[in-house]
């Protein structure tokens, strides 16, 4: 079943480097519905998977086509950071069925705002 999990992570990372796309839009909703995963679980999971550089050579590559504002990157990454931490002692507090809502809605309105935006 490992083979699954790879093939999960290259199928996000493909969406990652063509959208921008995968842990929270991909990886998150495939563990909970296929792999039974807890929300809180595919949440951390996906957190975890993100640790080392993965996305290092998408990045690269939107950089040398000069799609990348390094100033912007470079503090959005210091506030998700933070961010990150607090947001990840705040959620441990939050019920299952409630945070599953709350991702749907997110998810469904962000689906709303792109399909409608011009």
């Amino acid at each position: 079943m490992w083979y699954l999990y790879l093939i999960l992570g290259f199928g996000a990372g493909i969406f990652s480097g063509f959208l921008g796309i995968g842990g929270g839009a991909l990886v998150i909703p495939a563990l909970v519905c296929l792999f039974g995963f807890t929300q809180h679980q595919a949440q951390g999971t996906t957190l975890a998977m993100m640790i080392p550089p993965i996305g290092l050579l998408a990045a690269l590559k939107y950089y040398y086509a000069g799609n990348v504002k390094v100033n912007a990157a470079g503090l959005m990454c210091v506030g998700f950071f933070l961010g990150g931490f607090l947001g990840a002692s705040i959620v441990q507090k939050v019920p299952e069925p409630v945070l599953k809502k709350i991702f749907g809605c997110l998810l469904l309105l962000i689906s709303v705002k792109l399909i409608f935006s011009k």
